[in-house]
């Protein structure tokens, strides 16, 4: 594969994730956050949970109203919950369009880093300008978890990408209760029409000529084939674990 030295800046890495992810399974995550925080909430405003007997209970529950809500990633089709007094109204609609750069931002490390409770805490929290129960964030991370994977390892072979694009962006990441530096290998692929999209992250301890041979062969096993241009900086791992790719 020929080389080309090229050095892309953490923003347009950035603008280039969030167009790459802007798809089903972004909008999938963004509709089943939606959807739980709004049952949540409406639980919260019932004080009781569904067929649960309780002096507590403020109202009964009323089904759901269907509803389209237009965000970053597409439009969301949702199921809004109902309480029988009429008086219910989820608050995620207003605070998403105040902490949406805030929200996008948290979504997309989930996107490079994979899931965590910690992530979607985060995102709750977002949503709700309030923490909720951990075992309500456990739930809402099994159901992400899965999409998000999805994503990550995705197969290739569906597609030729013909030009290549890499690069490393330096992150800071929690391991047990340390915040440590490391690289995230990044690779762009961009079609002959000039279509560019993610198509794979790794995070690693450092750059080396072994980490990136990791990550092309992480590439290929996915079915990456057929690139005939590589764009990269200049680093001297790289160079050598393409020219061995």
């Amino acid at each position: 594969m020929t080389q080309v030295h090229f050095t892309l800046k953490s923003e347009e890495i950035q603008s280039i994730i969030e167009y790459s992810v802007k798809d089903d399974v972004s909008k999938n995550i963004l509709t089943t956050v939606f959807n739980q925080l709004m049952e949540n909430q409406r639980t919260e405003y019932i004080q009781a949970k569904e067929y649960e007997r309780t002096e507590n209970r403020q109202s009964q529950r009323n089904g759901y109203y269907e509803r389209s809500f237009t965000t970053r990633v597409g439009t969301l089709e949702l199921k809004v919950p109902r309480t029988r007094d009429g008086h219910f109204s989820p608050t995620v609609f207003e605070r998403y369009q105040r902490n949406e750069k805030a929200l996008m931002a948290s979504m997309l490390e989930m996107y490079v880093s994979g899931v965590s409770t910690r992530k979607v805490s985060k995102i709750v929290e977002e949503l709700c300008g309030k923490s909720v129960s951990k075992s309500f964030v456990s739930s809402l991370t099994e159901q992400l978890e899965p999409m998000v994977n999805e994503w990550q390892n995705r197969l290739l072979s569906e597609k030729n990408y013909p030009y290549l694009m890499t690069d490393v962006l330096y992150i800071k990441v929690r391991e047990e209760n340390r915040v440590l530096s490391k690289s995230c290998h990044i690779a762009i692929g961009i079609t002959k029409d000039g279509d560019r999209e993610i198509i794979g992250f790794m995070i690693q301890s450092g750059e080396s000529e072994e980490t990136w041979t990791t990550f092309f062969e992480y590439l290929k096993e996915r079915g990456l084939q057929g690139t005939e241009l590589v764009i990269s900086d200049a680093h001297k791992g790289l160079v050598s674990a393409i020219r061995k790719s």
